[in-house]
């Protein structure tokens, strides 16, 4: 029965999104896909254990949800109308090729990434269909109510049927644009994770940093020549890498100098930093890194030093430089300035910090990089006053924890 239950776990694992692909290429329509999948992993539930797991498990889901689809538009009352609703949001028309690959499960991670749905909406519609996760799962990651959730998703789908948004890989003007707000939804779904928001949260949602990373891989497979998608993967991996670190075992975070790099996942680490080498390949040979490749490289750094001592600030500096130029927020010169802290001081790297104010006042790493500023020169007052706001506005129960605790080591 074990062998049973992590073999349907397995599957659920591997072959949701699948599933569900296959059923909304057939059938043109997201909410026939979506039950008809679930259907097929409950039959299974019931099945599997007595009739044995099949030899091709995917297959076999493939094949029972189908019918269970055809079952439900044979049941509709006003099944005419059903398949013209259907023919709206399914888009057989020839669509260029992206590099002779033209997989399901890409055309449905487009479809739920569509620019004409709220980014918000756009994370839990890949979380939903991709991802396989519940709606009470999908609910507690952000905060709201299951009911509220579940309309969110049941009206995200309407709006792709009645925008009549087509189920198909974008044509090749319109893909970088795309592929990008697809990025942006996957490093949404993985910074949850990282570090949960809301004091009713566990602070690391290992299941989200999983998931994240789990579909990125599978962009990654079906875009292997695209620099950002191999820039992000790296970004994840080689933070996921440092998540056993950094909660200590009283709920605490551990920033990055106080924690055991041996507990670090080398794995991880080692296939983070191998993706980095290759994207700097191909810096080399001319491709201009993106946002995601940089911020990978700065990781990569982070994760080769074996102390925090033997960090190389400088090169940290120069990739923060880069980014600046490609992304030139108020958060990423704020973590520029907590490397220019290291190299040039921290009276210097205040300087910087404070012209920041108007934009970052509601941001907590703002009063939180401030507070240790202030505290490294000795302005304990002036430091007390920041880790107060920084504590006000952390969402964060770890942080929180790590927040209060270095506010009262204050003389």
């Amino acid at each position: 029965m074990s062998d049973v239950r992590e073999a349907i776990t397995r599957a659920h694992h591997e072959e949701w999104a699948r599933v569900v692909a296959a059923l909304t290429r057939r059938f043109g329509d997201l909410d026939i896909a979506e039950e008809a999948a679930a259907e097929a992993f409950a039959t299974a539930v019931e099945r599997w254990p007595a009739d044995g797991v099949p030899p091709n498990p995917g297959g076999w889901l493939t094949t029972t949800a189908t019918r269970k689809a055809i079952d439900r538009i044979r049941r509709e009352s006003r099944r005419n109308d059903k398949q013209k609703e259907a023919q709206i949001v399914y888009d057989d028309g020839p669509s260029e090729p992206l590099n002779a690959i033209d997989d399901d499960r890409l055309r449905l991670i487009f479809t739920c990434c569509h620019p004409a749905l709220a980014l918000q909406t756009r994370v839990a519609l890949t979380l939903r269909m991709l991802g396989g996760l519940t709606v009470p799962e999908i609910a507690r990651a952000f905060l709201v109510a299951e009911r509220a959730m579940a309309q969110r998703i049941t009206r995200a789908k309407a709006k792709i049927k009645a925008a009549r948004i087509p189920y198909r890989i974008p044509s090749a003007d319109d893909l970088p644009a795309r592929v990008s707000g697809v990025l942006a939804v996957l490093f949404l779904v993985f910074n949850e994770g990282y570090l949960a928001t809301g004091p009713g949260t566990d602070p690391v949602r290992h299941d989200l940093t999983a998931e994240a990373i789990r579909l990125t891989r599978l962009i990654r497979a079906l875009l292997p020549q695209d620099g950002e998608v191999a820039g992000l993967l790296a970004l994840m991996l080689l933070i996921e890498a440092r998540r056993t670190a950094r909660v200590s075992a009283d709920g605490e975070l551990v920033n990055l100098k106080e924690q055991d790099r041996g507990a670090w996942d080398t794995e991880l680490i080692a296939e983070g930093h191998r993706l980095v080498r290759e994207r700097l390949a191909a810096a080399a040979a001319g491709a201009a890194p993106g946002r995601y490749q940089i911020l990978a490289a700065i990781n990569a750094v982070h994760t080769s030093a074996r102390d925090m001592r033997d960090t190389d600030w400088s090169q940290v500096l120069a990739l923060y430089d880069r980014l600046v130029r490609l992304d030139p927020s108020p958060i990423i010169a704020l973590n520029r300035a907590i490397a220019v802290a290291e190299l040039d001081g921290p009276e210097v790297a205040l300087a910087i910090v404070d012209r920041l104010a108007e934009a970052l006042a509601g941001y907590h790493a703002y009063h939180a990089t401030r507070a240790d500023l202030l505290r490294r020169l000795g302005q304990s007052q002036q430091s007390r006053a920041a880790y107060d706001r920084a504590i006000e506005l952390a969402g964060n129960t770890a942080e929180t924890a790590y927040l209060t605790r270095r506010r009262d080591q204050l003389r």
